[in-house]
């Protein structure tokens, strides 16, 4: 209630807009009136501290705009960089939810750390710098340093943050490519064999809770990510060849919900259903007509087939609570993400090929699928081993008898 109390709180101020998202945090929106091509250009920045802070910030930006006194190439600082980068790069070609990881990582710890570097003069020693201070002390309470991971999530947006500077030739080189960041053991991976998930569906019929059992049983049966499973609609769904489409995802941002196209091509694909799921999703589609019609006027239609009572979408982070507290009540020691690993180890394991595996779970390329999955496949090559050496064995034998036969 309180968030959506500030997003409400938009004030136009001539050209620009102060909008609040939260306490002592405010979005600057600058027009810069049209492109070549008609379309409208926006840019937005977040200013942390008070109102005043804010304003000052817009008449800067509104200043800088009408003036043109935009910094040069040669005294551009790294955070006047990062700034623009933000809002002209990343805000047209990143999803909502990972514009905020971006602005959060640029503007708490990056701007911070090494914003009044001139772009130019920023080496890989300032860099790595950072990262060991990071590590050591990188926490924003105060309380430590990072996680390597973290600190990994930091370069890689630096990395390419400054990629797009050597494009618009600010910079000859990406100093990142100099620097060795933190590398993060992958941890281990929690995936279900087929028992366990049995186990799991079990707990779930007879749970309290048992409007999860069908979404985590096409989860578990079909890879889904969180995203997409919630943006399934009844259209995806042909009962006849028993066939989803996978063609969008659910995203939760702090301005709200909004469903988004897939990040790669292979994000969009057809994923071909078990027996074990299509019955009771068919049973479910009964029972949500019948709903619909005792809700009446006050049901939102949008067809999907995961939602809440009144039709409206399921918000993925209370999805994903939900799940916790199934898990935790019944002590399985399972996340909702582990569904998706759970899918994809056993059909390795079943001797499925890594590429159809790849193309269920929607991967980029199978060498990702390669990457992720690698723990699977050393059970898999004794399994193969076996059997070569079962079939090849015989077939030398075969040979030999016939060879002293004649």
């Amino acid at each position: 209630m309180e968030e959506h109390r500030y997003q409400e709180r938009a004030v136009e101020m001539s050209s620009g807009t102060l909008r609040q998202l939260g306490p002592n945090l405010w979005e600057v929106g600058i027009d810069f009136g049209y492109n070549d091509t008609g379309k409208r250009v926006r840019r937005y920045r977040r200013i942390r501290g008070t109102k005043k802070v804010a304003e000052a910030e817009r008449t800067r930006l509104l200043r800088e705009r009408d003036t043109g006194a935009r910094p040069t190439a040669a005294s551009l600082k790294v955070g006047e960089y990062l700034e623009q980068w933000l809002d002209d790069f990343a805000r047209s070609r990143v999803s909502g939810k990972t514009l905020e990881r971006y602005d959060a990582i640029v503007r708490r710890h990056l701007i911070p750390a090494l914003g009044n570097h001139r772009l130019t003069k920023l080496s890989p020693m300032h860099i790595q710098g950072y990262y060991a201070s990071a590590l050591e002390s990188g926490r924003l309470n105060g309380k430590g340093g990072l996680s390597p991971q973290t600190v990994l999530h930091h370069h890689r947006v630096l990395h390419v943050a400054l990629k797009s500077a050597v494009k618009a030739r600010l910079l000859t080189w990406n100093p990142c490519e100099g620097t060795d960041p933190p590398r993060p053991q992958r941890p281990e991976m929690n995936a279900q064999n087929e028992d366990d998930t049995a186990r799991m569906l079990e707990c779930l019929e007879k749970d309290s809770n048992h409007e999860l059992y069908l979404p985590v049983l096409v989860a578990v049966t079909t890879g889904l990510r969180r995203g997409e499973l919630l943006a399934l609609r009844w259209g995806d769904l042909d009962f006849d060849a028993g066939v989803l489409s996978v063609s969008r995802s659910l995203e939760q941002t702090s301005a709200g919900l909004r469903f988004k196209s897939p990040k790669t091509r292979k994000g969009v694909r057809r994923v071909q259903l078990p027996d074990l799921t299509i019955k009771p999703l068919w049973r479910h589609r009964l029972e949500q007509e019948r709903l619909k019609t005792d809700v009446g006027k006050g049901y939102q239609d949008g067809d999907l087939i995961f939602c809440m009572l009144d039709g409206s979408p399921w918000h993925p982070n209370n999805f994903s609570a939900a799940f916790a507290r199934f898990a935790k009540r019944h002590n399985l020691g399972i996340r909702l993400h582990d569904l998706r690993h759970s899918h994809a180890s056993q059909l390795l394991r079943q001797g499925v090929p890594l590429k159809v595996v790849s193309e269920r779970l929607g991967h980029a390329t199978a060498a990702i699928t390669l990457d992720v999955y690698a723990h699977v496949l050393p059970g898999m090559q004794e399994e193969a081993a076996r059997g070569l050496d079962s079939a090849l064995s015989g077939a030398v034998e075969r040979r030999r008898k016939v060879s002293g036969g004649v």
